[in-house]
């Protein structure tokens, strides 16, 4: 009888990319509709997502993480399944670095596979605290990246027997049809807050203005729940304001939406190339990274890590942060001379990536926990 599976995570509706990614998941993982969500859930920021497909795993219990205590419920919830798979961020969980998700862990009764989205280089030290704990309780960790492997050998007193890497999945986006159009297509999407940099990108647009036909910028995406509830639509504002600024308004299309996958894989599909202007030097994961691979669409980048790591060989060229000239340049390399399909589908068609080859790995992890002998996971890389 296959194992169930227990996911403690945002979920759809809620806007976010764990969320996005637990659907996923589980949706791969739950073929007999045993599988179950305990949602996480801080205030009403479930509001105005995408709703599930009728047969998505449900949601079996929530969370509300705005108040403290929520994790003994959460951990019975769990314990009725054979194998939890918990996501960790440290803004998701209630108390000081998210630290209430270690009551839950100590009171699960069933295997745990924490999978881990952020691995800070210089964390603070209740960070590093929270962080070693979870390692130590939790019966195997997953990271996305080798380089989020190394930064959580390297760096915190962690069983490296317990990690495996397995990366983010991505769909298949080949059923969108590639778009003609007159004008060259840039992309950035994904939800809206500072630090997405796509102040720079638009500084590096203007500087791309005497191409002749000049490039059309999309911008793709809804502001942050958490940063439209603290400060409004004042970042989106700004760089309105700046592209007004720069003589580029005419070249800048605002998509304030969250996009079902059809429509994304749509949009992604229409683009020449996809712009992450990140600010961040942490970043060990990023979905719309893979989802722009997977896609086949190149890929300019500034040098967070999931980039370096994936984009070295592949279909991308990386750039300094903050640096428009560069990103400017790299744009106009892409336009100049389009890279031929069967350089991008090495990485990107590579079926390693594909969601039903991850949950296959995940699969595998939580065999090998439930297994009677079971002890401390070797560590994997990617095929």
């Amino acid at each position: 009888m296959p194992a169930t599976y227990g996911f403690l995570s945002t979920y759809p509706p809620t806007q976010c990319g764990l969320a996005t990614f637990t659907a996923a998941l589980a949706a791969q993982l739950d073929p007999a509709g045993g599988a179950g969500v305990v949602r996480l859930l801080a205030g009403d920021n479930v509001s105005g997502g995408i709703d599930l497909d009728r047969d998505a795993p449900r949601v079996v219990h929530t969370w509300h993480t705005d108040n403290p205590g929520g994790w003994a419920a959460a951990a019975n919830a769990l314990n009725r399944f054979d194998v939890a798979i918990i996501q960790h961020e440290y803004g998701i969980y209630h108390g000081d670095a998210g630290a209430e998700v270690l009551p839950l862990l100590r009171a699960l009764k069933i295997p745990s596979i924490v999978v881990l989205h952020t691995v800070l280089s210089h964390p603070d030290p209740l960070q590093r605290q929270v962080l070693e704990r979870i390692g130590a309780t939790a019966d195997a960790l997953v990271t996305m990246t080798d380089t989020a492997r190394q930064r959580l050998t390297a760096g915190y007193a962690v069983d490296p027997r317990k990690i495996s890497v397995i990366p983010h999945g991505t769909a298949s986006h080949e059923s969108a049809p590639r778009e003609d159009h007159d004008r060259p297509h840039l992309l950035t999407w994904g939800l809206l807050g500072p630090g997405k940099g796509i102040e720079w990108a638009l500084r590096s647009l203007a500087l791309l203005r005497d191409l002749s036909p000049a490039p059309v910028y999309t911008v793709a995406g809804r502001t942050h729940p958490k940063v439209l509830e603290q400060f409004g639509d004042a970042y989106r504002d700004s760089l309105k304001a700046l592209a007004g600024a720069l003589g580029v308004t005419d070249e800048v299309i605002w998509r304030d939406e969250y996009l079902d996958q059809a429509g994304l894989s749509r949009l992604i599909r229409s683009a020449d190339a996809v712009v992450l202007p990140y600010d961040s030097t942490e970043q060990v994961t990023s979905g719309v990274l893979i989802e722009a691979v997977g896609a086949g669409v190149p890929v300019v980048a500034t040098e967070f890590p999931h980039a370096v790591e994936l984009l070295a060989d592949g279909p991308g060229l990386l750039v300094p942060h903050q640096d428009p000239a560069a990103m400017a340049a790299a744009i106009r390399h892409l336009i100049a001379a389009p890279w031929p399909a069967g350089r991008l589908t090495g990485i990107a068609g590579g079926p390693t990536l594909r969601w039903p080859a991850v949950a296959a790995r995940y699969q595998a992890l939580a065999g090998r926990l439930l297994s009677p002998a079971a002890a401390p996971v070797a560590a994997s890389v990617p095929a």
